[in-house]
């Protein structure tokens, strides 16, 4: 290949390389669009849960007065106790999910000695509106009535409906329950 036509193919293919990478930066707009197909596909991400809920619920039976036991039996055992503030327990509790923002609730009780003192932190939601919170953004649709009439349950079972009908149950099965034979658990020996 002559040194000329050397030049001139390395020459294009730089042209060639220079004009995709710029036309990768104009399309920097179409890619942050919901147009780009790339968007539609999301990696799933675990729902990342930490520390101890603290309820409502759990919250209204704290009484200044109890003992470390009561406390650790109505909030559980704290994610932090501090050797330097033995008399302070820390309950945190945050929640991570794909698509939501992140939740995070913190509740300290102070002790005096072995007697609770004082308790402060956020505004706890109950349990019942905690776990509404939770639920799903997907729609699945109506969840349809499991019911099925006797002629589509013999059809199910592969019965034909003049047959279903013309055959007695024995006498020490329950009236409407069908018989079945089946086969030995364990093989026969051989």
């Amino acid at each position: 290949m002559p040194a000329n036509h050397r030049y001139s193919a390395q020459t294009a293919l730089l042209l060639v390389a220079c004009t995709v990478l710029a036309s990768c930066s104009s399309l920097r707009s179409v890619s942050d669009s919901s147009i780009n197909p790339v968007n539609w596909i999301t990696p799933y991400k675990v729902d990342v849960i930490q520390g101890n809920f603290v309820s409502k619920e759990q919250v209204e039976q704290l009484r200044p007065g109890m003992s470390r036991d009561q406390v650790k039996a109505i909030l559980g055992t704290p994610l932090m106790a501090s050797l330097f503030h033995a008399d302070r327990w820390d309950y945190v509790f945050t929640l991570k999910r794909q698509g939501v923002e992140p939740q995070s609730y913190k509740y300290t009780v102070f002790f005096k000695g072995d007697q609770l003192d004082r308790f402060a932190g956020d505004d706890m939601p109950s349990e019942t509106d905690f776990i509404a919170k939770l639920g799903n953004k997907r729609k699945l649709g109506d969840v349809p009535v499991l019911e099925a009439t006797e002629e589509q349950l013999n059809k199910a079972a592969g019965k034909p409906k003049s047959d279903a009908a013309a055959t007695p149950a024995p006498a020490s099965a329950p009236a409407g329950a069908a018989t079945a034979v089946y086969p030995p658990l364990e093989s026969p020996k051989q």
